[in-house]
């Protein structure tokens, strides 16, 4: 593609990191309505660089076969790389302990990582009220007790207001089913979590909190630290949606300290399909199965309970996205390789631009009006346009937003409205781009509503 194609000329003044990041991004180099592309819905799954696509291509090519199932060279070497990717995984996270590897469970998706913590929780709940909850019944392995994830009636879970309905309905609905209650967190007039009312909020009956670190409506850093301690303090466990998280800024879940932590491979410049459970070793070895079938069995039988695998195998059932998960290994090498420090700087500069949105009339921003301790996502409702119509307003000018509730209506409520439209950067947004989109969305209300403010 020459220079002068616009796709190219209108970034030829971005710095040469971004540009170099760029580029290695094919889908980007196109236009869209005539305009070259500005993708701004990385917050809804990021662009994929080059190296994973073809590592995806090179494992159906070269490694494809069964792992941890087979002898012959091709299944050894998929095993090889499929956990080689694990241990990626877990290092970017800072799992990388002596066990690191092992404490990463591999899912199809972070919603699924959510349902099957939930399951597990469910199920050894389940068997306690059975009277089967000892080590050698629920774990069946004697490895850990499952009585210590057990919900009984009158025992509370605590979400928040700002939380993805990912995290919020599967313990919405493990609450219904073992007689817990649902308690939550509400936000402030930023939207963020409001963590100073930790010791009000988390309880003695509190059992499990479960919040996000990084809102996906409104783009806010919830200081995490006062309801992790609170929550240890009365003995419940803490679990942590990373996924607006690990792509954005380096994270170390050992420092953090929680529980139990969940990202995606597609929010992270990985492929859909894989996900990630993080739990802390003692309480995975604990904590029974929910799915069953090939692989996360080492002894079954017609006559007596079946003998699970160790984590993370226990929680692993059938063919996993091997390939998947290989190139997710790669891509998280490659955010590591970039520095996420970097990373981080990088996109502060381009939420300062995103943010200058809220200087036009008629514009609100549902979220923090600096860049600090915030991600590039800006929510924001244009008076008197839908924001379906602000889509496609944009999108005939080849810029890519997001519509609706974005999975998040309690959050929206706070803030007054059903759905909002949402611009959200990643590592490949120029500081160009996000002004093109200031000055798009000025055109919005005189588009639709002919006014002239």
């Amino acid at each position: 593609m020459s220079r002068d194609d616009p796709a190219v000329s209108a970034r030829s003044s971005s710095g040469a990191w971004t540009r170099s990041v760029r580029a290695q991004f094919p889908i980007l180099v196109q236009t869209v309505n005539g305009h070259p592309l500005d993708y701004l819905d990385t917050a809804a799954t990021a662009q994929k660089p080059e190296c994973v696509i073809e590592a995806e291509r090179q494992f159906y090519t070269r490694l494809n076969a069964g792992v941890h199932r087979g002898t012959h060279t091709l299944a050894m070497r998929s095993t090889l790389a499929y956990e080689k990717a694990r241990a990626r995984v877990a290092h970017l996270v800072g799992a990388d302990g002596r066990e690191g590897h092992e404490e990463i469970v591999i899912t199809p998706g972070c919603t699924a990582a959510l349902n099957l913590l939930a399951t597990s929780i469910g199920y050894a709940s389940l068997d306690c009220r059975q009277g089967r909850c000892r080590p050698d019944a629920a774990s069946r392995d004697g490895r850990g007790d499952p009585a210590r994830f057990a919900l009984h009636p009158g025992d509370e879970i605590v979400v928040s207001q700002a939380e993805h309905h990912s995290v919020l309905l599967p313990f919405q609905e493990l609450a219904a089913r073992t007689g817990a209650s649902l308690r939550w967190f509400g936000t402030d007039s930023e939207g963020r979590i409001r963590s100073d009312t930790a010791d009000t909020v988390i309880a003695r009956k509190t059992r499990i909190v479960a919040v996000t670190l990084v809102s996906n409506v409104t783009g806010a850093i919830t200081d995490v630290a006062p309801i992790i301690e609170r929550a240890h303090e009365v003995g419940a466990l803490v679990v942590l949606d990373l996924c607006q998280a690990v792509p954005h800024m380096p994270i170390d879940v050992k420092k953090l300290g929680c529980d139990f932590a969940v990202w995606s491979g597609h929010k992270m410049y990985g492929p859909t399909g894989v996900g990630y459970l993080y739990g802390r070793r003692e309480l995975l070895e604990a904590l029974p199965p929910a799915w069953f079938g090939g692989e996360m069995v080492d002894l079954a039988y017609l006559d007596r309970p079946a003998v699970y695998e160790q984590p993370p195998l226990r929680f692993e059932a059938g063919t996993q996205p091997v390939a998947q998960a290989v190139a997710n290994g790669v891509a998280a090498q490659w955010l590591e390789n970039l520095d996420l420090e970097k990373i981080a700087a990088h996109e502060r500069a381009i939420t300062a631009e995103l943010l200058k949105i809220a200087d036009i009339p008629g514009i609100r921003v549902l979220g923090p009006l600096t860049a600090d301790r915030r991600v590039a996502t800006v929510s924001f409702e244009v008076e008197g346009v839908h924001p379906h119509d602000v889509g496609q307003y944009l999108d005939t000018l080849g810029i890519a937003v997001r519509t609706g509730h974005h999975c998040a209506q309690p959050i929206h409520r706070r803030f007054g409205v059903e759905a909002s439209s949402r611009a959200s950067a990643g590592v490949y947004t120029t500081v160009e781009e996000a002004r093109r989109f200031v000055e798009a969305v000025k055109g919005i209300r005189p588009y639709f509503l002919g006014t002239r403010d």
